[in-house]
Order: C-alpha cells, then structure tokens, then sequence
C-alpha cells in the first residue's frame, strides 16, 4: 500500500465518527454558498437528471448526443453515475446492443476543482479535519473529490501552499450534502501567498512584496496606515509575483499587506496579512527554517515516521522525555490521543 493510500485510509480511520455536524441546515446548497464566500464558485449536482457545467451527461440528460457521436454504429449510449458517458452498450457493425445490466449506485461524494498555484500542495478540510491533499497541475488547476461521505451539513475549506512552504488564507464554505449524487464545486480561486522581505525598512527604502498565484493573474496589493496604498502588478508564467512598495508616504510605526489577484473575471479573496514596521534602520527578515508544530522526530516533515512514533505512545504513560516533546509539538496534555492525531493530520507534509 502507498503512504498516501496508507495516509488517507490512517487518517479517515481516526476521525470517523469524531466530529459531529453542528451547523444550522440549510435548505439548499446555493443558499449557503451565496451567504458565505467572497469568490465566485459553480455548483453543479450529479444526480438529477440535469447535465450542468463539468458533466458529460447526468442520468436521462445526455446532452443530445447517442452512439453515433463516439464513432458506433448503433446501441445505446448510457450515463455513469460519475456523470460520464458509458458507451459499453453501444455496438459497431451489425451487432445487437449488449444486455441491460444492474445499474451501478450512485456515490454520495464532492468533487472540487479550481485554480490555486503551479505544482502546488492543496488540502482539503472537512468540518476543520484534514479530508485529502491533492497537488496542482502546472497550469495551477487542481481537481479532488472525496467518497463515502454521508449526507448532511458539512463545513469545507481548501488552502493552498506553495513552494517556499507559505500557505494560502482559507477558502471556506459550508455545504449540504444530498445522498446518491456527486456535488460537483467548480470555479475555486484560491487567494495568493505573500510575504515581505525585512521585518523592519527604512523610511523611503522600498519593501518588497512577494508570493505566488494562479499564472498570469493580475495581483492587487494592499498596504494599511493611517489611509490605505494600493499597487497593482502581474504575477509571471510561474504564478510569481514581486511588488516594490516606496515606503516614503508610510508614517514611523507598524505596518501591514495583503494582496489578491483576479482572472478572466474570477476574483480571489485577500490574502494572509503580513506586518512589518518602519523605522530608521532595515532589519533583513531571516529566511530560517521552521519545522511543522507536529514533527516528533526533527526531520522537519510530519509523515508516517511521526505517526508511528505517537501510535507507540498512544494511550500509554509518557516518558519524561516524550512528555516534553507532546507538550512541546502536540496538544500538550500530557498524553497522546486522538486530539494529537489530528494535529498531525493538520500539519501533514508526506
């Protein structure tokens, strides 16, 4: 079995049955989405009979096309419960369409797609929980879905990182899952990354501000004093951005920026928001090395070595030199549960 495999299966298995759904109901998907994201998403319903955007077909929906479309002579052209055409009933020459067979359940799942950064590490949360990671293409499109779900209220977010290990804001909504259909969310923009290169710059000394995006985005840059500067720059084919703030205007004192960035019309949310003072003198923002809170054996990765190490302790009496490190990495409780397996879970690096 792969670790990720491994990873996911280890993972589903501690949090089954743990978190428990507390949100208020709601009585259709797109009323919660509407009332809870800043960006613009697409929802479609693998189930109802209705071909919508990212299906081929749903159901008695097949978009008007039959076997002749997909180069047969002749049968019957089917949907998949995935919303994928099936063309094993159709029939080439002068054969007759194959027999009827019992048609496969439908799953209850979400697929999610949308733009985050090239080649970049996306996780999905459910009900705050880490549910799966996926990794976007070079063209910074991603794709996930997750199976098995039973129906009901769910509270879903997505982040992205991107190469130098900085994440994403959270991009979050809640759901209604319906049983027996895939709900298909499409049209994720994930805010950009960002970050600054001194913790402190001299008084009309420029500060760079930098980090990664969807290619070719245009990226807006926000810095807060008394009044509010923007800027605006383009991120390259990379999705990497570099914005050079004059801080002349800025008054001596605490600083901060975010960004956002905008394609073809989508527009994300903004991003984290960084500080940075300005004084008399630049101080370097230092590029050290911070391991995840979760990495027990000082690798700076939290993997499957980790979750041995604290499977080892699970429900046993700590030593005093592992009872420092559980306070340390973990919860801090003295003991290690399931509360320390989702933290691990949480800062998960393979």
């Amino acid at each position: 079995m792969s670790q990720n495999k491994f990873r996911l299966l280890f993972t589903l298995v501690i949090f089954t049955g743990i978190i428990g759904s507390c949100l208020t109901p709601f009585n259709f998907v797109y009323a919660a989405i509407n009332t809870n994201i800043n960006a613009t998403v697409r929802i479609t319903i693998c189930g109802n009979n209705i071909k919508e955007t990212g299906e081929d077909c749903d159901g008695t929906d097949l978009a008007g096309k039959n076997c002749l479309d997909f180069g047969f002579t002749g049968g019957t052209l089917q949907c998949l419960p995935s919303c994928d055409f099936d063309t094993s009933n159709c029939t080439t020459g002068g054969g007759g369409g194959g027999g009827g067979g019992v048609p496969s359940l439908s799953p209850t799942a979400v697929r999610l797609s949308g733009k985050a950064y090239p080649l970049s590490k996306v996780s999905v949360l459910k009900d705050g929980q880490l549910a799966i990671t996926t990794i976007a293409g070079p063209d910074a499109n991603f794709n996930v879905s997750i199976e098995g779900l039973s129906a009901g209220n769910y509270m879903f977010a997505v982040y992205g990182e991107d190469d130098a290990g900085r994440r994403s804001s959270l991009f979050t909504f809640p759901i209604y899952i319906t049983p027996g259909v895939t709900t298909n969310i499409s049209g994720i923009f994930l805010p950009p990354t960002i970050d600054v290169d001194k913790t402190q710059v001299k008084k009309g000394d420029n500060i760079n501000i930098f980090g990664k995006s969807t290619p070719d985005s245009d990226i807006s840059i926000v810095v807060q004093s008394d009044q509010e500067y923007s800027g605006k720059i383009k991120s390259d084919a990379n999705g990497i951005y570099l914005y050079k703030f004059d801080t002349t205007p800025l008054d001596f004192g605490d600083h901060y920026t975010k960004s956002k960035a905008a394609l073809n019309g989508d527009l994300t949310s903004y991003s984290k928001v960084v500080s940075f003072a300005v004084g008399t003198k630049t101080v370097l923002k230092t590029s050290k090395i911070t391991c995840p809170k979760a990495d027990l054996n000082g690798d700076c990765r939290v993997n499957l070595v980790d979750f041995s190490v604290a499977a080892y302790w699970y429900k046993r009496p700590l030593s005093a030199s592992f009872k420092s490190l559980e306070t340390e990495r973990l919860n801090g409780d003295g003991k290690v549960d399931l509360v320390d397996f989702s933290i691990m879970a949480y800062y998960w690096t393979g």
